[in-house]
């Protein structure tokens, strides 16, 4: 890191931003319930009229289960807790209040079941592109990391 003591107003802001930029693009956000690890995680965009979709696993090492009651991104217009259900014969998709991360267990959000569904995608949803997401947990716990933005057959 430089020594920015005597740097003036405009760098001082400039490393500021940028170090919050690494901060929350890094991972795990300082809060993050204890013993829950985030991989595998992106989403899948189509095109902006569209719904995207967002995968991931979570792990939990801890001895006490985790529940997942949220999600927030700027990219996205509301970004709900959604599960693909099979009935009768036909596919259809049910927003879900919160799913459970079991104590040495894990999680899996994937396609043809659990997955966030992001209406509405803002101008920063654009394959390609890194998408900051908010998982939100039970007793206000929260884990923020970057979600790549693929196509939709996830490349």
């Amino acid at each position: 890191m430089p020594n920015l003591r005597n740097a003036g107003p405009a760098a001082k802001a400039v490393a500021i931003a940028l170090l919050v930029g690494a901060a929350t693009m890094s991972g795990a956000a300082a809060q993050a319930p204890s013993g829950l690890r985030l991989s595998g995680q992106w989403f899948r965009f189509i095109m902006p009229s569209l719904p995207a979709a967002g995968y991931f696993t979570l792990q939990n090492s801890s001895a006490e289960p985790q529940r997942l009651t949220g999600a927030a991104s700027p990219a996205c217009g509301m970004l709900m807790l959604h599960k693909s259900i099979h009935q009768n014969g036909t596919e259809r998709m049910v927003m879900v209040p919160s799913v459970a991360v079991p104590a040495h267990g894990s999680l899996r959000f994937a396609p043809g079941g659990y997955h966030l569904m992001c209406t509405q995608p803002t101008a920063l949803m654009r394959r390609g592109k890194m998408v900051s997401v908010t998982l939100k947990f039970a007793g206000g716990t929260s884990l923020t990391a970057p979600f790549p933005v693929r196509n939709a057959t996830g490349k």
